[in-house]
């Protein structure tokens, strides 16, 4: 087939094309994980860098003030415990007896 007889990806039939990007804001998609982020409210001086750099946007904030994580969205994947200044947050495995 020459380059002139190939179909450009909007003459290509649907078929099981994924037509609509999904959204994770439907689903509880923080099952899964394996670790958990344990925050110290009390050591946490509200930097708000933990809520800037999670990928699920599931530390809400207010005021000023960070909230508890959405555990329902969150992945476990321990970017807000690496990147705290003041080490608040702990990861710990799921099922650990002292949470």
């Amino acid at each position: 087939m020459s380059e002139s007889q190939k179909k450009g990806y909007k003459e290509i039939p649907i078929g099981g094309m994924i037509t609509k990007a999904g959204s994770s804001a439907e689903f509880k998609t923080g099952d899964w994980k394996s670790f958990t982020p344990v925050w110290e409210k009390e050591k946490c001086i509200h930097c708000m860098i933990c809520p800037a750099y999670c990928p699920e946007d599931c530390i809400p904030k207010k005021d000023g003030k960070r909230l508890e994580t959405d555990f329902d969205m969150c992945k476990g994947c321990g970017i807000c415990a690496e990147v705290c200044p003041v080490k608040c947050i702990e990861m710990k495995e799921q099922g650990d007896s002292d949470e």
